[in-house]
């Protein structure tokens, strides 16, 4: 369950991706509400270190000041910047280890970036980057500990294996390529260079694959919440509808070159807000 996780990999600047993240998290009460965006902030801080253009080794730094942050919160010592999260923290029983997991994910496009990572990889990449999100977000949103843990894996990776099919020529702008080795070269592409991977004619064999992977986990989801209190998943349940939308479009416009934008109609949005937001 990521917040918002657009390209690359997992950035969470984006307006159009926000808009869906603030209509979904301003129904939640004051301090929930106060809690979810304290975990966006901490998102889009490291995500910008990890997304700019400027040294390897001073990103790496920056991300480690980040780790030895969360450290000194947990240990009693908040540093200014993660003040305000001690409430939270407390009242909601956030875990030290998924602020470090998110951290950890960032970084894994730092020392260099990621071309076509196993299977293995990419998962653990999903993990981090999106599923320790949601780890931090179900216990805001007050799920039982068992559902929300696994909501946060299903969720977690079908946002961003749609995150990952729907931002691919951007990615390769950046010299980033998230599809799976082992689609690749099942689908009899050998390189790894992301330009010369996006102009491959069998490109449908690795991505469509990726699709069913993600409506499996979307499904899994779905299971998760409809048999929690409505109100416990409100949140979550708006994200997926939004992301479960972005899929359905690229599937229907297919992965072949020349491959347009997808966007979910400001109708849509609507729609799915007024449906979920006030169960």
């Amino acid at each position: 369950m990521t917040l918002e996780a657009t390209s690359p990999g997992a950035s969470y600047g984006s307006t159009a991706s926000g808009s869906s993240f603030y209509a979904a998290m301003r129904i939640l009460p004051h301090d929930q509400r106060e809690a979810m965006f304290q975990i966006y902030s901490f998102c889009r801080q490291v995500d910008d270190i990890a997304d700019s253009d400027g040294p390897r080794e001073e990103r790496l730094a920056a991300l480690q000041e980040w780790r030895n942050d969360i450290e000194a919160l947990y240990q009693g010592n908040p540093p200014p910047r993660l003040k305000d999260y001690v409430a939270s923290v407390k009242a909601f029983g956030l875990k030290r280890e998924d602020f470090l997991a998110i951290v950890d994910g960032m970084e894994m496009d730092v020392p260099q970036d990621i071309r076509a990572p196993d299977m293995a990889t990419l998962d653990l990449y999903c993990d981090r980057v999106a599923s320790a999100v949601g780890r931090l977000s179900v216990r805001v949103f007050g799920l039982p500990e068992e559902d929300g843990i696994q909501l946060a894996y299903h969720l977690g990776r079908a946002l961003q294996l749609t995150n990952i099919l729907r931002d691919i020529d951007e990615d390769a702008g950046l010299g980033r390529l998230y599809l799976p080795r082992e689609a690749l070269l099942h689908a009899g592409i050998t390189s790894s260079d992301p330009n010369r991977v996006i102009a491959e004619r069998a490109l449908p064999k690795v991505c469509l694959p990726l699709t069913q992977r993600a409506k499996a986990h979307f499904e899994k989801s779905d299971e998760i919440m409809n048999r929690n209190k409505r109100r416990a998943v409100r949140a979550p349940r708006i994200m997926s509808k939004y992301y479960h939308s972005i899929l359905d479009l690229l599937i229907a416009r297919g992965f072949n070159a020349p491959r347009q934008p997808v966007r979910v109609s400001k109708v849509t949005r609507i729609a799915i807000l007024l449906r979920y937001a006030f169960i």
